[in-house]
Formats: C-alpha cells, sequence, structure tokens
C-alpha cells in the first residue's frame, strides 16, 4: 500500500462522518457510516434541486452534532453529468472527493454476495469504500480552463454533426450521381461548388468544360477550378447510371445539406479561433507551441482535457489519466502479455497518439 494511500485512509478518523452519495438525475440517495463502516443513518433521499441541497446541507450538520463528529467526508461516483451541479454546491461547504465506478460495480457483492443493483446499495458500497481509502481528490475547472473544456466539447459535437452531414451527402451521391466520387476522392472546394451548382448528371451534360468553370468561378470562395477535373465530369456524366426519378426534392435535399454544412463550418471556424485565444491566455500555450508539429488546434484538445500541465507532479500522473498504464494476467510461471489498461480518458488517448505522429515525422 502506497503512501498516498496511507494519506487518504488517515484522512477518515474517528471523529469524520462519511457520507456515500448514489448520484441520479432527479434523486440522490446518501449512506452514513463511521470510520469503521459501521451504519450511522440509512439511505435516505434528496433531489437534484436547490431545496434538495439545502435539505441535505442541514440533514449532515444534524448528524454530525448528534454523532459528535468534527469532520464531515461526502463522496460519490461521477455518474455522466448529474454529479456537477451537487459538486458546485458543496464546494463551497464541504470537502467532497470522487470514487471509481469500475470499484464500485466490483464491490457492491462483498456483503450480500448478490448481483443487486439499486441507488441504496450503491451509497452504501461508495462510503465504505470512502472508509478504505479507495478515492480520488477531484479538480473542479475554473476560469479559462472551464471556458476550454466547455467550448472543446461544443466543438466536438459541431465536428461530429459535420461528419453525419458529409456522410449523408454521400448517400445521396451514391443514388443520383455515383461517378461523382471517381472524379473527386476528397471533399474540397470545387466539389462542393460542383454540389452546388451542377448536382445532377443532366446538370452537366451539354455543357462545355469551360462553361462548368464559368459556372463553379461564382462560387464565393472558389477563385480557381481546375479544368481536368471539369473535363472528367463532363465525360462521367454522359453515361451516369444515377437515378433518374424525384429530382425536384433530391435538389432540395443535396441545397439543405450543403446550407447546413456551410453554415457548421463557419461556427466550427469561428468557435476554433475564440478557443485558441482563450488557450493563449494560458502559460502553457507558449511552451506547447514551440513543439514541432503540434498546431494551435491540438494546443486547444490538449489543454481541455488536462488543464495546465502545472498541476501534475509527474509525467505518470499524466499517463494514468489517459488510461495508458500498463497492465498483465500473470499467475506461476505463466508470464502475460501486458496491455494498456484503458482505464482513462479514451479522448485524450487518441489525442496523444495524434500529437505522437507529427512529433515522430520531426524527430523530436
Amino acid at each position: 500500500m502506497n503512501s498516498n494511500t496511507n494519506q487518504k485512509i488517515n484522512q477518515v478518523s474517528e471523529k469524520t462522518l462519511v457520507i456515500g452519495i448514489d448520484i441520479a438525475k432527479r434523486t440522490h440517495y446518501a449512506y452514513v457510516v463511521d470510520e469503521r463502516g459501521r451504519v450511522l443513518q440509512k439511505s435516505f433521499p434528496f433531489s437534484q434541486t436547490r431545496e434538495g441541497f439545502d435539505t441535505f446541507y442541514e440533514r449532515i450538520m444534524t448528524l454530525r452534532a448528534a454523532h459528535e463528529k468534527s469532520d464531515v467526508l461526502v463522496g460519490f461516483e461521477p455518474t455522466g453529468h448529474y454529479w456537477m451541479n451537487l459538486a458546485a454546491y458543496l464546494s463551497a461547504w464541504i470537502p467532497f472527493i470522487m470514487v471509481n465506478p469500475h470499484h464500485v460495480n466490483r464491490s457492491k457483492e462483498l456483503d450480500d454476495n448478490l448481483q443487486t443493483k439499486n441507488d441504496q446499495k450503491d451509497a452504501l458500497v461508495i462510503a465504505r469504500l470512502m472508509r478504505d481509502g479507495r478515492f480520488s481528490y477531484p479538480r473542479l475547472l475554473e476560469g479559462v480552463e472551464a471556458e476550454l473544456r466547455n467550448g472543446a466539447t461544443l466543438r466536438g459535437k459541431i465536428q461530429e454533426d459535420l461528419n453525419a452531414l458529409q456522410n449523408r451527402m454521400i448517400r445521396w451521391i451514391d443514388r443520383f450521381f455515383p461517378e461523382f466520387m471517381s472524379v473527386f476522392k476528397q471533399f474540397g472546394k470545387m466539389a462542393y461548388a460542383v454540389l452546388e451548382m451542377t448536382p445532377l448528371p443532366k446538370d452537366i451534360q451539354g455543357k462545355s468544360p469551360e462553361e462548368l468553370l464559368f459556372l463553379y468561378r461564382q462560387v464565393e470562395g472558389l477563385k480557381s477550378p481546375q479544368l481536368p477535373k471539369a473535363k472528367q465530369l463532363v465525360e462521367v456524366a454522359k453515361h451516369s447510371i444515377g437515378l433518374t426519378e424525384g429530382l425536384v426534392m433530391a435538389r432540395i435535399e443535396i441545397a439543405t445539406l450543403l446550407h447546413q454544412y456551410k453554415l457548421m463550418q463557419h461556427q466550427l471556424d469561428a468557435l476554433t479561433e475564440q478557443l485558441i485565444e482563450l488557450s493563449k491566455e494560458m502559460t502553457d500555450y507558449e511552451y506547447l507551441s514551440s513543439v514541432p508539429g503540434i498546431g494551435d488546434v491540438t494546443i486547444v484538445e490538449l489543454l481541455s482535457e488536462v488543464g495546465s500541465l502545472t498541476q501534475y507532479e509527474h509525467p505518470c500522473q499524466l499517463i494514468k489519466l489517459a488510461g495508458l498504464t500498463l497492465r498483465e494476467n500473470s499467475s506461476g510461471q505463466h508470464k502475460g502479455q501486458k496491455r494498456i489498461s484503458k482505464r482513462g480518458r479514451r479522448k485524450l488517448r487518441a489525442l496523444l497518439f495524434r500529437v505522437m505522429m507529427p512529433l515522430i515525422r520531426h524527430k523530436v
């Protein structure tokens, strides 16, 4: 047992009121035990409202006085986003801690040897894990770090929506102009211009490459469309196997998709610029930007995931946060293969992989 665990166990003394909370969307359940795990108060509910939080606080103070405890330790497992409001409330009054959901899931059968799961039982399991020092100290983000986390999350959602829109456009192309993808392997400015001005093969048939270029130059942002691509379009449009029925609604569909895509892309670009400016307010930005191959967007994503690097005392903390610690299954003479645990932030693992690729190319 390491010294950090010993410190956590020492934090729970005979003067400590230990309260485990099972978090839910509307109603939370709390269980109160002492330093030895003895039940002082069986499970009781309180609502996810200001009134419910105030009632919970008053009850804690009553229990502390009744059992002559000077300290209070509140803990819960981070379930989705529902814990955040309670954590923000408690941060001004009572110290609180986090219990790993994996530990709760694996420990719930110790008392009754049953797979039963309910809010009251989980609250007791959480309280007893806290008593044993099996918890971690959370860190609520503030200021720029909180803005970056929220902004990066929003940016990721917009990027997912953009990918979904692009997939819908590909589905449209497969039905009405399947030869399009043989001309444009990727969606660039000219590809979007073609979908905007001449989405169907019949719009291209009968036109010369020069006439097509004239049309595409009218699209904002496209200054010099490629003549070879226009010639390819003319050739493939002659023998297209695209659908020829329902074309009125097909035009409306692709126009709608393109409009939504342009709007979201504009929102994404504007949000990215704001996040870059926010990241520049952190002292870590200058250090990270000096590393070859790491761009502003990567810096934003990295800082939004881990916060300021100055809060970490050792690189192993970041490795554990990303779920990159090694695990193995060995017994007796059998030596198992080591693999990463993946008990950490999946997005951070993916980000670190993307960060390493340019560093390898630059031989940093």
